[in-house]
């Protein structure tokens, strides 16, 4: 993974109650892009690896037989079996795992999705293990929000969320470095995943970028909670000082937009998808 820092139950330990309220949404037609990507036709078996509160999971799943989401943290796990109960969704399950538990006797799929999860990984090992569990011909899925997307022309009616400003009053509170569960991440989470994925085995690379051309209101409640989503400024981080932490944060908010009001553009998703070769089993 990454030097000099291991893995931890507590990466985003307190963070799922705030998950789906605080994180962006990925582009409205990212479904309809894998559905035609792939020729998903309602059968076959999904793996979403990191799955936290399901929301790709529960949003891919008409389109499978079943879906199986795994993520490490309990609460994530909790949060998406309420959410997949709510929706009355019935070809789900749930599992506490980490990827590199896998296969972890959960059998054959016809696609396992990474979504922002797959840097968390030991990704050599996750990668040659997602190879073996494929049906010849299945996908390997990583999405994200583009990174440097183009500059948007379309005015906003409100002020963006200050998050340089908020980056700042993390580090007053919790040191310059970003932290990441009981460490430290000095230089980050690697990239370059394709190289990664192909080593393992993949092929037929494909890549999609889904526009959003949206633009998405934010209340204050909205900015706190995506604050308290990342594993960099969750909630257990802050111990004692984490109610003069939130207060610092609304008074900061409330400094930039005193309606209460913030706007930003909803970003492009990217979608990345490899094969295993047809003739392995």
């Amino acid at each position: 993974m990454v030097d000099g820092w291991e893995w931890d139950s507590s990466l985003f330990e307190g963070s799922a109650a705030y998950y789906e309220r605080g994180r962006l949404p990925y582009a409205p037609g990212f479904v309809e892009t894998l559905v035609a990507a792939l020729g998903l036709d309602g059968t076959g078996r999904l793996l979403d690896v990191g799955c936290g509160p399901g929301i790709v999971a529960l949003a891919l799943a008409p389109h499978f037989a079943e879906v199986v989401g795994i993520d490490p943290d309990e609460s994530m796990v909790a949060e998406a079996a309420r959410q997949a109960a709510r929706r009355e969704a019935t070809n789900v399950r749930w599992a506490t795992a980490r990827a590199e538990d896998l296969p972890a006797d959960l059998g054959e799929f016809r696609a396992v999705v990474f979504a922002q999860s797959f840097h968390w990984t030991d990704r050599d090992q996750v990668a040659a293990t997602v190879l073996e569990m494929l049906e010849p011909g299945g996908a390997f899925i990583h999405m994200s929000d583009l990174k440097d997307p183009p500059a948007e022309s379309t005015p906003l009616p409100a002020p963006t969320p200050p998050y340089a400003e908020i980056r700042e009053l993390v580090q007053r509170y919790l040191g310059p470095g970003r932290r990441a569960g009981r460490g430290t991440l000095v230089n980050g989470t690697p990239g370059r995943e394709d190289l990664v994925i192909e080593r393992a085995g993949f092929e037929a690379f494909e890549r999609h970028v889904v526009p959003a051309g949206q633009v998405v209101d934010r209340a204050p409640d909205n900015i706190v909670a995506w604050v308290f989503s990342r594993s960099d400024s969750a909630p257990h981080l802050f111990g004692d000082r984490l109610a003069d932490f939130e207060r610092d944060l609304r008074a900061l908010l409330d400094g930039v937009s005193p309606d209460d009001r913030f706007a930003e553009h909803l970003p492009p998703t990217e979608i990345m998808t490899w094969r295993k070769p047809q003739g392995e089993r």
